[in-house]
């Protein structure tokens, strides 16, 4: 076996990649992206889940870190040369990504309902993808945590690896605060909520992925909802998350018999059909949860720092209906 540099790459053949210090930290499918240029995605991460993509000769996922002095399997891969595979990225204006904050450590954005946070299969651009096309300078950009496809809100990517290791240990460590906002069908119970249910990830026969309470082999999961609004048909929540796991708020929310507004995986299908035709004031057809803050201790700097993340334009028009027809 012998490493070779990134630009002696044959892709006609097996090669072996020695990670260095400026790739170290990065997800092993954006290092992947970012060295086989031309091969489409798609295929990507079909090597990684074939097992044909070896970290130090074992197996691994799109998701899995890499540090200085792995040594990355390369199988022989073929480059598409179409046009379509050669387009460029398309940039997205200061008005539909909003920066919350940026210094030379961190990046803090509005990400967008419908903007994935990262580009996967089937995904020809995350969040991530979108903000290194408009930053082509910047060494090194990655996304320090996720949000769902559909949730909007406030989310941080680190511009050093010293930042991202940082924050990767202060959210293991429950150090950095995250709070929600969102509606959920029904009159919420309890003023203040503690809900604790171990969840676990699984696949429908559809290839879907979806998360469920199970108390055998689920995670360690909590979270903390209190009632910021009442309006009888649906309930304006504060959640804290005292965890992070997939799809937490939604379904802790759901299992407690209030399901999101909007939610097409875990939601009440009737409830959203009506809402979508104007149950609530005016027609809604998107899911109503949004990260709206994040209170942390800057990773390199160590000041203490709240970022907020205002409601986007849907979202906040919903509400402001809600409130009226109250005050009515």
């Amino acid at each position: 076996m012998r490493s070779c540099a990134l630009k002696q790459l044959d892709l006609n053949r097996v090669n072996y990649v020695e990670i260095d210090e400026a790739a170290a930290g990065q997800r092993l499918d954006n290092f992947l992206i970012k060295i086989l240029k031309g091969v489409p995605k798609s295929h990507v991460y079909r090597i990684v889940r074939a097992g044909e993509v070896r970290v130090n000769k074992k197996r691994a996922s799109v998701q899995d870190r890499l540090d200085a002095g792995d040594v990355v399997r390369l199988p022989p891969v073929r480059v598409e040369k179409t046009a379509q595979a050669e387009r460029k990225v398309p940039l997205l204006t200061p008005e539909e990504l909003p920066v919350l904050y940026e210094d030379r450590d961190i990046l803090i954005v509005n990400k967008p309902a419908g903007l994935a946070a990262h580009g996967g299969s089937g995904i020809d651009f995350g969040l991530i993808e979108r903000l290194r096309a408009q930053r082509p300078d910047a060494p090194f950009l990655e996304r320090a945590h996720g949000l769902d496809r559909d949730t909007s809100g406030a989310l941080i990517s680190c511009k050093t690896r010293k930042a991202l290791v940082r924050i990767h240990e202060m959210q293991r460590e429950g150090r950095i605060v995250k709070h929600y906002r969102l509606l959920v069908a029904g009159d919420w119970v309890n003023e203040r909520q503690h809900v604790r249910l171990p969840l676990a990830k699984y696949t429908l026969a559809s290839g879907e992925r979806r998360v469920r309470v199970d108390a055998e082999h689920g995670l360690k999961a909590h979270t903390i909802f209190t009632v910021l609004e009442r309006f009888g048909q649906v309930t304006y929540l504060d959640a804290e998350l005292k965890t992070g796991r997939t799809h937490q708020i939604r379904v802790h929310a759901a299992e407690t018999g209030f399901a999101l507004v909007g939610d097409e995986k875990y939601g009440d299908y009737g409830f959203n059909a009506a809402v979508k035709k104007g149950l609530l004031g005016k027609s809604f057809s998107r899911m109503f949860l949004h990260a709206y803050r994040l209170d942390f201790v800057h990773p390199v700097l160590g000041e203490p720092m709240t970022v907020v993340a205002a409601l986007p334009e849907p979202l906040d028009s919903l509400l402001k209906v809600l409130q009226q027809q109250k005050k009515a």
